[in-house]
Protein backbone atom coordinates (compact mmCIF):
# COMPACT_ATOMS: atom_id res chain seq x y z
CA UNK A 1 0.00 0.00 0.00
CA UNK A 2 1.36 3.40 -0.96
CA UNK A 3 1.45 5.91 1.89
CA UNK A 4 -1.15 8.65 1.81
CA UNK A 5 -1.32 9.65 -1.83
CA UNK A 6 1.09 9.21 -4.68
CA UNK A 7 0.77 12.26 -6.92
CA UNK A 8 3.76 14.61 -6.96
CA UNK A 9 3.44 18.43 -6.68
CA UNK A 10 2.33 19.98 -9.94
CA UNK A 11 1.59 16.60 -11.46
CA UNK A 12 -1.86 15.25 -12.39
CA UNK A 13 -3.52 12.96 -9.85
CA UNK A 14 -2.66 9.28 -10.07
CA UNK A 15 -5.94 8.25 -8.47
CA UNK A 16 -9.21 10.09 -9.17
CA UNK A 17 -12.37 9.04 -7.32
CA UNK A 18 -15.81 10.30 -8.33
CA UNK A 19 -19.14 10.41 -6.51
CA UNK A 20 -21.50 10.31 -9.47
CA UNK A 21 -24.51 12.36 -8.34
CA UNK A 22 -27.40 14.07 -10.07
CA UNK A 23 -28.99 11.46 -12.35
CA UNK A 24 -32.41 11.90 -10.77
CA UNK A 25 -32.31 15.68 -10.90
CA UNK A 26 -31.16 15.57 -14.52
CA UNK A 27 -34.17 13.47 -15.44
CA UNK A 28 -36.63 15.51 -13.36
CA UNK A 29 -35.51 18.76 -15.01
CA UNK A 30 -36.45 17.23 -18.37
CA UNK A 31 -39.71 15.66 -17.28
CA UNK A 32 -38.25 12.17 -17.69
CA UNK A 33 -38.32 9.13 -15.38
CA UNK A 34 -35.33 8.64 -13.08
CA UNK A 35 -34.35 5.60 -15.13
CA UNK A 36 -33.59 7.94 -18.06
CA UNK A 37 -31.15 9.85 -15.86
CA UNK A 38 -29.39 6.64 -14.86
CA UNK A 39 -29.14 5.60 -18.51
CA UNK A 40 -27.62 8.93 -19.47
CA UNK A 41 -25.32 8.64 -16.46
CA UNK A 42 -24.03 5.31 -17.79
CA UNK A 43 -23.01 7.09 -21.00
CA UNK A 44 -21.08 9.62 -18.92
CA UNK A 45 -19.20 6.75 -17.29
CA UNK A 46 -17.84 5.64 -20.64
CA UNK A 47 -16.69 9.17 -21.54
CA UNK A 48 -14.92 9.67 -18.22
CA UNK A 49 -13.26 6.25 -18.29
CA UNK A 50 -11.98 6.90 -21.81
CA UNK A 51 -10.81 10.37 -20.76
CA UNK A 52 -8.88 9.00 -17.78
CA UNK A 53 -7.21 6.37 -19.96
CA UNK A 54 -6.18 9.03 -22.48
CA UNK A 55 -4.89 11.34 -19.74
CA UNK A 56 -2.76 8.63 -18.16
CA UNK A 57 -4.64 8.42 -14.86
CA UNK A 58 -3.35 5.40 -12.94
CA UNK A 59 -6.57 4.61 -11.08
CA UNK A 60 -10.21 5.74 -11.33
CA UNK A 61 -12.77 4.82 -8.67
CA UNK A 62 -16.48 5.33 -9.34
CA UNK A 63 -19.10 5.27 -6.57
CA UNK A 64 -21.73 3.28 -8.44
CA UNK A 65 -24.05 2.06 -5.67
CA UNK A 66 -23.76 2.70 -1.95
CA UNK A 67 -24.82 0.37 0.83
CA UNK A 68 -27.49 2.99 1.65
CA UNK A 69 -28.92 2.99 -1.89
CA UNK A 70 -30.99 -0.12 -1.06
CA UNK A 71 -33.35 2.33 0.67
CA UNK A 72 -34.42 3.69 -2.71
CA UNK A 73 -37.68 2.49 -4.31
CA UNK A 74 -37.37 -1.15 -5.45
CA UNK A 75 -38.12 -0.20 -9.06
CA UNK A 76 -35.22 2.25 -9.11
CA UNK A 77 -32.86 -0.30 -7.54
CA UNK A 78 -33.92 -2.80 -10.21
CA UNK A 79 -33.20 -0.23 -12.92
CA UNK A 80 -29.73 0.42 -11.48
CA UNK A 81 -28.92 -3.27 -11.27
CA UNK A 82 -30.17 -3.77 -14.81
CA UNK A 83 -27.86 -1.01 -16.03
CA UNK A 84 -24.98 -2.63 -14.16
CA UNK A 85 -25.64 -5.94 -15.90
CA UNK A 86 -25.76 -4.17 -19.25
CA UNK A 87 -22.55 -2.26 -18.56
CA UNK A 88 -20.63 -5.37 -17.57
CA UNK A 89 -21.82 -7.32 -20.60
CA UNK A 90 -21.13 -4.52 -23.08
CA UNK A 91 -18.07 -2.73 -21.76
CA UNK A 92 -15.68 -5.32 -20.34
CA UNK A 93 -14.38 -6.44 -23.72
CA UNK A 94 -13.54 -2.86 -24.66
CA UNK A 95 -11.95 -2.16 -21.28
CA UNK A 96 -9.86 -5.29 -21.63
CA UNK A 97 -8.75 -4.21 -25.11
CA UNK A 98 -7.71 -0.87 -23.59
CA UNK A 99 -5.53 -2.68 -21.03
CA UNK A 100 -7.80 -1.57 -18.14
CA UNK A 101 -7.89 -3.69 -14.99
CA UNK A 102 -11.35 -3.80 -13.40
CA UNK A 103 -11.76 -4.10 -9.61
CA UNK A 104 -14.84 -4.04 -7.43
CA UNK A 105 -15.04 -2.98 -3.80
CA UNK A 106 -18.00 -3.41 -1.50
CA UNK A 107 -20.11 -6.24 -0.08
CA UNK A 108 -20.93 -8.81 -2.74
CA UNK A 109 -23.11 -11.35 -0.97
CA UNK A 110 -26.15 -9.03 -1.08
CA UNK A 111 -25.99 -8.86 -4.88
CA UNK A 112 -27.84 -11.16 -7.25
CA UNK A 113 -25.99 -14.34 -8.23
CA UNK A 114 -25.72 -13.40 -11.89
CA UNK A 115 -24.25 -10.00 -10.99
CA UNK A 116 -21.67 -11.68 -8.77
CA UNK A 117 -20.77 -13.94 -11.68
CA UNK A 118 -20.39 -10.95 -14.02
CA UNK A 119 -18.17 -9.23 -11.44
CA UNK A 120 -15.97 -12.32 -11.10
CA UNK A 121 -15.72 -12.59 -14.88
CA UNK A 122 -14.82 -8.91 -15.30
CA UNK A 123 -12.10 -9.09 -12.67
CA UNK A 124 -10.77 -12.38 -14.01
CA UNK A 125 -10.64 -11.33 -17.66
CA UNK A 126 -8.84 -8.06 -16.90
CA UNK A 127 -6.65 -9.25 -14.00
CA UNK A 128 -3.46 -9.31 -16.09
CA UNK A 129 -3.85 -5.80 -17.48
CA UNK A 130 -1.33 -3.22 -16.33
CA UNK A 131 -2.90 -0.02 -17.65
CA UNK A 132 -5.41 2.04 -15.70
CA UNK A 133 -7.26 0.36 -12.85
CA UNK A 134 -11.01 1.02 -12.85
CA UNK A 135 -12.45 0.47 -9.38
CA UNK A 136 -16.23 0.22 -9.14
CA UNK A 137 -17.60 0.77 -5.63
CA UNK A 138 -20.74 -1.37 -5.57
CA UNK A 139 -22.83 -1.94 -2.44
CA UNK A 140 -20.00 -0.05 -0.78
CA UNK A 141 -20.03 1.93 2.45
CA UNK A 142 -16.91 3.14 4.22
CA UNK A 143 -18.33 2.50 7.70
CA UNK A 144 -19.00 -1.13 6.78
CA UNK A 145 -15.51 -1.46 5.32
CA UNK A 146 -13.84 -0.05 8.44
CA UNK A 147 -15.94 -2.17 10.79
CA UNK A 148 -15.16 -5.30 8.79
CA UNK A 149 -11.44 -4.50 9.04
CA UNK A 150 -11.76 -4.03 12.81
CA UNK A 151 -13.54 -7.36 13.19
CA UNK A 152 -10.88 -9.11 11.13
CA UNK A 153 -8.08 -7.69 13.27
CA UNK A 154 -9.98 -8.49 16.48
CA UNK A 155 -10.39 -12.10 15.35
CA UNK A 156 -6.67 -12.36 14.62
CA UNK A 157 -5.82 -10.88 18.01
CA UNK A 158 -8.24 -13.23 19.79
CA UNK A 159 -6.68 -16.19 17.99
CA UNK A 160 -3.23 -15.09 19.10
CA UNK A 161 -1.89 -14.55 15.60
CA UNK A 162 -1.68 -10.77 16.01
CA UNK A 163 -0.58 -8.61 18.91
CA UNK A 164 -2.64 -5.43 19.40
CA UNK A 165 0.57 -3.41 19.70
CA UNK A 166 1.51 -4.50 16.18
CA UNK A 167 -1.55 -2.88 14.60
CA UNK A 168 -0.42 0.18 12.70
CA UNK A 169 -1.79 1.98 9.65
CA UNK A 170 -0.24 -0.51 7.26
CA UNK A 171 -1.72 -3.51 9.06
CA UNK A 172 -5.12 -1.85 9.25
CA UNK A 173 -5.09 -0.89 5.58
CA UNK A 174 -4.23 -4.44 4.58
CA UNK A 175 -7.72 -5.39 5.79
CA UNK A 176 -9.53 -2.76 3.73
CA UNK A 177 -11.16 -3.39 0.35
CA UNK A 178 -8.61 -1.01 -1.17
CA UNK A 179 -5.51 -2.77 0.16
CA UNK A 180 -3.97 -2.94 -3.33
CA UNK A 181 -5.04 0.54 -4.42
CA UNK A 182 -3.26 3.84 -3.62
CA UNK A 183 -5.20 6.49 -1.76
CA UNK A 184 -7.17 8.90 -3.94
CA UNK A 185 -5.44 12.17 -4.74
CA UNK A 186 -8.61 13.85 -5.97
CA UNK A 187 -12.25 13.18 -5.08
CA UNK A 188 -14.87 14.82 -7.28
CA UNK A 189 -18.56 15.03 -6.44
CA UNK A 190 -20.97 16.21 -9.09
CA UNK A 191 -24.36 17.98 -8.77
CA UNK A 192 -23.29 20.61 -6.24
CA UNK A 193 -23.68 18.49 -3.10
CA UNK A 194 -20.78 18.93 -0.68
CA UNK A 195 -20.38 15.74 1.34
CA UNK A 196 -18.58 12.40 1.01
CA UNK A 197 -21.62 10.22 1.74
CA UNK A 198 -19.70 7.38 3.39
CA UNK A 199 -17.21 7.10 0.50
CA UNK A 200 -13.55 6.19 1.10
CA UNK A 201 -13.49 7.95 4.48
CA UNK A 202 -10.21 6.41 5.67
CA UNK A 203 -8.57 6.71 2.25
CA UNK A 204 -9.65 10.33 1.75
CA UNK A 205 -7.58 11.68 4.64
CA UNK A 206 -5.36 13.82 2.40
CA UNK A 207 -7.36 13.82 -0.82
CA UNK A 208 -8.19 17.09 -2.52
CA UNK A 209 -11.98 17.50 -2.58
CA UNK A 210 -13.75 19.12 -5.50
CA UNK A 211 -17.49 19.79 -5.64
CA UNK A 212 -18.84 20.74 -9.05
CA UNK A 213 -22.33 21.90 -9.97
CA UNK A 214 -22.53 19.81 -13.15
CA UNK A 215 -25.00 16.92 -12.90
CA UNK A 216 -23.38 13.57 -13.55
CA UNK A 217 -25.17 12.86 -16.87
CA UNK A 218 -23.68 16.10 -18.23
CA UNK A 219 -20.18 15.47 -16.87
CA UNK A 220 -17.73 15.07 -19.74
CA UNK A 221 -14.04 15.04 -20.55
CA UNK A 222 -13.89 18.85 -20.45
CA UNK A 223 -15.18 18.82 -16.86
CA UNK A 224 -12.63 16.14 -15.97
CA UNK A 225 -9.77 18.16 -17.46
CA UNK A 226 -10.93 21.29 -15.62
CA UNK A 227 -10.92 19.37 -12.33
CA UNK A 228 -7.42 18.04 -12.99
CA UNK A 229 -6.18 21.53 -13.89
CA UNK A 230 -7.57 22.84 -10.60
CA UNK A 231 -5.96 19.96 -8.72
CA UNK A 232 -2.56 20.81 -10.18
CA UNK A 233 -2.87 24.40 -8.93
CA UNK A 234 -3.50 23.37 -5.34
CA UNK A 235 -0.77 23.40 -2.71
CA UNK A 236 -0.75 19.97 -1.06
CA UNK A 237 1.17 20.07 2.24
CA UNK A 238 0.06 16.93 4.14
CA UNK A 239 0.03 18.83 7.41
CA UNK A 240 3.26 20.77 6.83
CA UNK A 241 3.44 24.54 7.15
CA UNK A 242 2.74 26.63 4.08
CA UNK A 243 5.69 27.98 2.19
Amino acid sequence: MEALTSSQPGQPPRHVAIIMDGNGRWAKARGLPRAAGHQRGASAVRKVVEGCVDLGIFCLTLYAFSSENWKRPPAEVDDLMGLLRLYLRREISGLNSSNVRVRFIGVRHDLAKDIRSLIDEAEGVTAGNDGMTLVIALNYGSHNEILAACRQLAEQAAAGSLQPADIDEGVFESCLDTSDIPHPDLIIRTSGEQRLSNFLLWQAAYAELMFVDTLWPDFCRENLEQAIDEFQRRDRRYGAASG
